[in-house]
């Protein structure tokens, strides 16, 4: 099912530093994916991801997918979140990790309208359930879940987010996440924003006992996501929304020396060069 969205807003910025072209994509690969673990799509991971799907990879070849997967990401780290999204969903479940990726970077950063934003992270999370579905051993399969329902929960009130259950799939999403692959540093920083968001909104006692909320939980996974990806703008970002979340202005120096950071940091790709000018942004 193709996207009924509005425009896809381009990406504001100069993007000639984030051609992957030809064997370029594979060689900077560890660095672009260091954040979110995922394998290079080449034709044995192509293969390897057709024989777990089964039946919803039916007529599916290796060859292909390999190639359509790379396409996808060189078109996502290039700003052309669109492109990726396309190339990405037509491959059903194989191709959710990017499509979802790209829908969700996209949304977050180039879609002002509420509505549609929530529209979009619906839309996010079923694509990733279908993944779960058919590649229940991905540990993308499962983040990129955890990614779309955070940022749906995030457009709602807590209140009614929490009383969606949203707080627990998303909780239980980053742990299988994280039992699939402990050095996922984009999980981290995710469960350390959960932590942080459900003390920061309905306090550490409440959120203790009815969420396991702990600001320990949170100050350890963003510190082992910095450890994993340094030189990640995200990581940053999150680091000081962590801090502001847990003590309010008590910790605004330290927040603001985090945003600092990431947006200094030199991007990598599309996302990054968004992430980066978003902290900036905070700064003003």
């Amino acid at each position: 099912m193709a996207a009924k969205t509005s425009k896809w807003a381009p990406f504001p910025h100069d993007a000639k530093a984030y051609a992957y072209a030809g064997d370029a994509l594979k060689k900077a690969w560890p660095a672009l994916h260091a954040g979110d673990n995922e394998p290079y799509p080449d034709n044995k991971r192509a293969q390897a991801l057709i024989d777990a799907a089964g039946k919803a990879a039916k007529g599916l070849d290796a060859a292909t997918v390999a190639s359509q997967l790379q396409q996808a990401w060189r078109a996502f780290h290039h700003g052309d979140f669109h492109g990726a999204f396309e190339t990405g969903q037509v491959l059903g479940p194989l191709g959710a990790s990017v499509a979802v990726k790209a829908l969700g970077i996209h949304t977050t950063y180039l879609v002002e309208d509420e509505s549609e934003q929530l529209k979009r992270f619906e839309q996010a999370a079923k694509l990733a359930e279908a993944a779960i579905k058919a590649l229940p051993d991905e540990a993308n399969s499962h983040y990129r879940h955890a990614f779309a329902l955070g940022r749906y929960s995030q457009g709602l009130s807590i209140a009614k987010a929490l009383k969606q259950g949203i707080a627990g799939k998303v909780r239980e999403a980053l742990n299988t996440t994280l039992e699939l692959a402990p050095k996922h540093a984009e999980a981290h920083t995710a469960l350390a924003l959960y932590h942080a968001e459900i003390i920061g909104k309905i306090g550490a006692v409440i959120g203790g006992l009815t969420y396991g909320a702990k600001a320990a939980e949170a100050e350890s996974h963003i510190r082992t996501a910095l450890k994993l990806t340094p030189d990640s703008p995200i990581a940053h970002i999150e680091h000081g929304n962590v801090l502001l979340l847990l003590y309010g202005d008590k910790k605004e120096d330290a927040a603001a020396a985090a945003f600092e950071k990431a947006g200094k940091l030199k991007p990598k790709d599309a996302m990054e060069a968004l992430d980066a000018a978003y902290a900036n942004s905070q700064l003003e």
